[in-house]
């Protein structure tokens, strides 16, 4: 109950406060972008550290030097709960966004803020919308930004539930020539969705894995990357599930 009320608290102050920090944000990027999508970046994953710490979240990160860092990458993982943004994007190198559902548009600062750190909006009953979205997201990662997405298109239901992974999720690599790092997350659910709404103390594992790039890839390997991807995924998930 304390965890939830702190947490909780952290949030809606941390929201309204960022809303002359989100001006400033604005100036600066009027002159100099580069600094305000650095510094964008720095707000927020310091906002997910707070969060994990009031939440008492213990993350134990494996394999984080797999990521390369001369390129922009596709960072592609499973889905539990809405604590794998809160552990992920504290660990990714350079301008990183989300792939996220539309509907967070209509949260008002939330989308100030994703907007700020390149995030996309996918509307997934709107086939055509779709598309352009990853159409979008294929340039950002070409300019060099980099993109989180969960290719489930939803939470699984339970701690060790896969659901299909969407082939065209994994365009967005194929298209922008930049490599997949699998990301493997263990125990998020733990946190909040097993026991809604209350927030318990909890030990996450979060792996990546080393980065596939697609251009090197044959035409049936590409064919087969969602089931390659979603069970390296799960043979991570299945060795780390020991530690948690």
């Amino acid at each position: 109950m304390i965890r939830l009320i702190i947490t909780a608290a952290f949030v809606v102050l941390y929201l309204i406060l960022s809303i002359p920090v989100a001006f400033v944000e604005w100036l600066i990027g009027q002159k100099w972008p580069d600094v305000k999508d650095r510094s964008c970046r720095a707000y927020v994953s310091w906002a997910f550290r707070v969060v994990a710490f009031c939440s008492g979240v213990k993350v134990t990160v494996i394999g984080h030097e797999r990521i390369p860092r001369d390129t922009a990458v596709l960072y592609v993982g499973n889905h539990r709960s809405i604590f794998d943004t809160v552990v992920t994007y504290p660990q990714v190198v350079g301008l990183t966004g989300f792939v996220s559902k539309i509907e967070l548009l209509k949260v008002p600062l939330l989308r100030t803020w994703m907007k700020n750190l390149h995030c996309i909006f996918l509307d997934r009953k709107d086939i055509k919308a779709g598309l352009q979205t990853i159409l979008q997201g294929i340039e950002l990662m070409k300019s060099g930004i980099s993109l989180i997405i969960f290719p489930e298109g939803t939470r699984s239901k339970k701690e060790g539930e896969f659901l299909p992974f969407h082939a065209g999720s994994f365009k967005l690599a194929e298209k922008s020539g930049c490599p997949i790092v699998p990301i493997s997350i263990n125990n998020t659910g733990a946190v909040l969705e097993d026991h809604f709404p209350w927030i318990k103390k909890t030990h996450v594992i979060v792996e990546y894995g080393d980065p596939i790039y697609v251009k090197d890839l044959d035409r049936e390997a590409k064919k087969n990357l969602p089931d390659t991807v979603r069970q390296i995924i799960i043979d991570t998930y299945t060795k780390n599930a020991p530690l948690v």
